[in-house]
């Protein structure tokens, strides 16, 4: 059985005649009539009364609200994809970390509800790993997170890296550690801390690090957002280990001292802690036009401005 067969039934039935069936269906009157045959074959009832005006049959009869519903179905089903195609979705879903939805994205909503405006932007504020989740899971479109090879694997999947940045001390103002110029690491595992929930790649981030200094992360209190961060370090006695992009209304915070890591000589590499931002996505969201001019707007717009030594390779 087959779509064309269940279409040329109906265009019989509304019309009473093959002839006149034919021509609503594009096709040639001995092409209809083959397609019921086929038809009334795979059932094992004739469907019509072969005389001058094509009648139904009893079982053409009970057939015809089914098949009725299933044509309705399916132009409504390729009206919503044709539509889709067209770029005429009625929302597009955005999951992003705290940091870039604090900093860089605004603007970048703001253009795209002005290209796009009848298209509802939804936007949740999540960390690395739930984004991805929900992703995977087709309830948002399109992910803004910190970079993890294990969670953004396979042939399906569209990966652009934004931008790398370093990772920096947030301190009370009147912390010891806020003396330094740049804060030795001999110095900041001494100190409690406060962190990102399980979940967050900053988390596994900083764990990774303080376990090749062989050194134990004092883990004081977990938090999920970036106010709660600034109001307890505040108090005076935890800091916390955060990207640059989210230490911005802290550095203009007197209250609060932002203070870069220095390198550290103990690690066979010296390396320095940054973090590398990517966006995520389906290949096949990607020929959808909003969420493609979207991954566009994100590509031209994050980072605004970022300093050439920290810039994604």
């Amino acid at each position: 059985m087959r779509l064309e067969q269940l279409q040329a039934f109906l265009a019989i039935a509304q019309t009473g005649s093959f002839q006149q069936a034919a021509k609503k269906c594009g096709v040639t009157q001995s092409t209809v009539s083959r397609q019921i045959q086929a038809l009334e074959a795979d059932l094992g009832v004739e469907l019509f009364h072969r005389t001058t005006h094509a009648k139904l049959t009893l079982g053409g009869e009970r057939l015809l609200p089914r098949v009725r519903k299933i044509c309705q179905e399916w132009e409504t089903a390729t009206a919503e994809l044709a539509d889709l195609v067209a770029g005429k979705q009625p929302e597009l879903c955005i999951a992003a970390i705290h940091s870039v939805c604090a900093s860089y994205l605004p603007p970048v909503l703001q253009k795209f509800c002005h290209n796009y405006p009848d298209v509802q932007l939804r936007v949740t504020s999540l960390g690395s790993d739930r984004s991805l989740k929900v992703l995977k899971d087709g309830l948002v479109d399109l992910a803004i997170v910190m970079h993890n090879r294990f969670l953004i694997t396979g042939r399906e999947m569209a990966v652009e890296v934004l931008y790398e940045e370093p990772i920096e001390v947030l301190t009370a103002a009147n912390h010891p550690l806020a003396k330094y110029e740049s804060i030795p690491w001999s110095d900041l595992i001494q100190y409690p801390q406060v962190v990102f929930k399980d979940g967050y790649g900053m988390q596994r981030l900083i764990q990774d690090r303080f376990e090749r200094l062989e050194a134990t992360l004092i883990a004081a209190l977990e938090v999920n957002t970036l106010d709660a961060f600034r109001g307890v370090v505040r108090q005076g006695e935890l800091i916390a280990l955060l990207p640059q992009s989210a230490l911005m209304e802290a550095k203009c915070d007197p209250s609060l001292a932002v203070r870069p890591l220095a390198c550290n000589t103990n690690l066979a590499d010296n390396s320095s802690l940054t973090r590398r931002v990517v966006m995520v996505t389906t290949h096949d969201r990607l020929q959808i036009p909003p969420i493609q001019h979207f991954w566009q707007l994100v590509k031209d717009n994050i980072p605004p401005q970022f300093d050439q030594k920290f810039s994604a390779s």
